[in-house]
């Protein structure tokens, strides 16, 4: 390889980086754990950021299927995760309070293909009042999700059901 070849092939990795950088940095950082809601739009900003162990880490006991290398292996070809939120199911339970929802995603993948994905995610915090520390705030318990057709409007499930 000549030298002007290696400079060449050097600049365009540099300018990939460089652009998978920009688009991390243009995605403002999300960490809400307040509610269902937020979690859920806390994971995919981390999937947009490509902070992976972050997304990982939003899923309680109930992992997803495969773990950590699996859940990551999915996400390869994705560019660009986009989602709309339904109406939020909430109920307690047993010391806890689940809410069911609703989601509808958009994934911008590489070469631009894009794909539609639609389900519901429920999540669960044990009651504040009884928790000791260390606190445990609202984390995925399941995650029921399939390829669908779009537009993302289209997508979305009226309904959701906690458990």
């Amino acid at each position: 390889m000549t030298f002007p070849s290696a400079a060449v092939l050097v600049f365009s990795t540099l300018a990939a980086v460089n652009s998978e950088a920009l688009a991390q940095d243009n995605v403002a950082y999300i960490d809400d754990r307040s509610d269902g809601a937020a979690v859920v739009r806390s994971l995919y900003n981390a999937i947009n950021r490509k902070e992976y162990a972050r997304a990982y880490g939003y899923f309680g006991e109930s992992k997803p299927v495969g773990g950590y290398r699996t859940f990551t292996r999915g996400y390869d070809r994705t560019v660009s995760v986009e989602i709309k939120l339904g109406k939020v199911k909430t109920e307690a339970g047993a010391g806890s309070i689940y809410s069911a929802v609703p989601v509808a995603v958009k994934s911008i993948e590489k070469r631009s293909r894009v794909r539609f994905f639609a389900g519901c995610y429920v999540t669960r915090i044990i009651n504040p009042s009884l928790q000791v520390p260390p606190f445990t705030p609202y984390q995925i318990e399941a995650a029921r999700l399939k390829e669908v057709k779009g537009p993302l409007e289209a997508a979305l499930p009226t309904v959701c059901n906690a458990p």
